[in-house]
């Protein structure tokens, strides 16, 4: 499409990355058809094709944030990707997105309660520390949640009742940790534990590690890596965000040159889908670029490294029903979809592939905080899909998927490598004995 951008915004890199994917769009309407909000409430301003308008007009003048709900229309968004599978012409929708919602930021002063929730937000989810406190003091959050805004009273009803007994991987009282093979290592890999998960899923780094120690990998956690910025960059604070990003390409590039490093694995994929960004984020830093690039070459989705060297040998355990979700973190952010559904059927699981499995879960980060209505849509029609084919087991690629998921089924939902640490030997996941086929009645056993 034609673009006539503001002449004081032309010479900004980021309005310039804006208008070629302005040009890209020719308004065909294609991504309508698998936009979740789009879905939920057909509003075309709640579409990839009305939000690619709304941002193409505050960027020519024609309307400003303030006008024709362009903020809430941004802020709905989930930022799955969706759309970027469906366009047959290429559209970078993230990349419009992203530049998009730090800019409406700085034109825009949002309402008290928003800006509070969201600084608590970004004040508490990216340090594992604080956030570990926080949920020891949800109790407090209970009592008092009559009292709260009905936005905080979600943010408290979705905390666990206690915090998750710390798992091996998040106990190291000093870094670097290095969990080592028993056999000579044939790679050396670094480990991105994750803010969120260390704090709620630290059980899902320590089957990694297993996993990957397994097959001869070492795992190194480095000193100074941490939260991988993307929860702060998609809510459009990136003078947050980008330290942190800096921070994790110095640390894990120092480990790629002076001690060798083969690849920078990550289990959460919603962090991997901004860390294989970082080249594009920081594309116009002399200093950090080329070490941007040299990290994004080597960050690879679990499921990849061991899809790439083998799962290797596999023990018995149960042909369970697997409803295999496919976060959008990984099927479209990352086009990963064969590797975990190969892997898992590898392993001796049976694969049910779910209905609308392209549509999301609406965890989508801190969506389910910041836009719960439209979240909890996505919940419901996202569970209902997964009853439909009556699963023992769901398995996921994402910690927010996983909790989002794990709310409303009564089956157990766990990560994809915890299921496969199982099959390869490891302890099985808890939370599973709920799967597992009944034993015979006492008279009934066999001699």
């Amino acid at each position: 499409m034609q673009t006539s951008i503001l002449p004081q915004l032309q010479d900004d890199p980021d309005v310039q990355v804006s208008e070629q994917v302005l040009r890209t769009c020719v308004h065909c309407g294609f991504c309508n058809a698998t936009c979740p909000t789009y879905l939920l409430t057909g509003n075309e301003l709640e579409g990839p094709r009305g939000r690619i308008y709304l941002i193409k007009s505050v960027l020519e003048g024609r309307i400003g944030p303030g006008q024709n709900g362009v903020v809430a229309h941004i802020d709905n968004c989930l930022g799955c990707l969706a759309c970027e599978t469906t366009c047959p012409s290429g559209v970078v929708f993230s990349r419009l997105l992203e530049e998009a919602r730090p800019r409406l930021d700085e034109m825009y002063r949002r309402p008290l309660a928003d800006r509070f929730l969201r600084s608590l937000l970004i004040r508490l989810l990216p340090y594992p520390g604080r956030f570990r406190w926080a949920m020891r003091l949800g109790w407090l959050g209970r009592v008092a949640a009559p009292l709260m805004p009905r936005s905080l009273r979600h943010l408290i009803e979705l905390a666990p009742t206690s915090a998750p007994a710390r798992a091996p991987s998040a106990r190291t009282d000093s870094f670097p940790a290095t969990f080592v093979p028993e056999r000579p290592p044939m790679r050396r890999v670094a480990l991105l534990t994750g803010c969120v998960q260390e704090v709620m899923g630290a059980h899902i780094n320590d089957a990694t590690i297993r996993l990957l120690n397994r097959r001869g990998v070492d795992v190194v956690i480095p000193k100074g890596q941490g939260c991988c910025g993307a929860l702060t960059y998609h809510m459009g604070e990136r003078r947050r965000s980008l330290p942190l990003m800096a921070r994790n390409i110095q640390v894990w590039h120092d480990e790629i040159e002076h001690r060798a490093l083969d690849a920078i694995v990550l289990n959460t994929s919603g962090c991997a889908t901004v860390v294989k960004e970082y080249g594009h984020i920081f594309r116009n830093d002399p200093v950090l670029a080329p070490k941007a690039a040299a990290v994004v070459e080597r960050v690879r989705d679990v499921t990849e490294i061991v899809d790439e060297i083998g799962l290797g040998p596999t023990v018995e355990v149960p042909a369970l029903r697997v409803a295999y979700h496919d976060a959008c973190s990984l099927q479209h952010g990352q086009q990963i979809r064969q590797p975990p559904r190969s892997l898992l059927t590898q392993a001796g699981f049976r694969i049910l592939e779910v209905p609308e499995g392209h549509i999301c879960c609406g965890s989508a980060g801190t969506y389910n905080l910041l836009r719960p209505r439209l979240a909890n849509g996505l919940q419901q029609r996202k569970v209902a899909n997964i009853k439909r084919v009556e699963p023992q087991v769901v398995a996921a690629g994402n910690i927010g998927c996983i909790e989002q998921i794990a709310r409303v089924v009564d089956v157990p939902v766990v990560h994809t490598a915890e299921l496969l640490d199982w099959a390869t030997g490891g302890p099985r996941p808890a939370g599973i004995d709920a799967a597992l086929p009944s034993p015979p009645p006492e008279g009934q056993r066999s001699a």
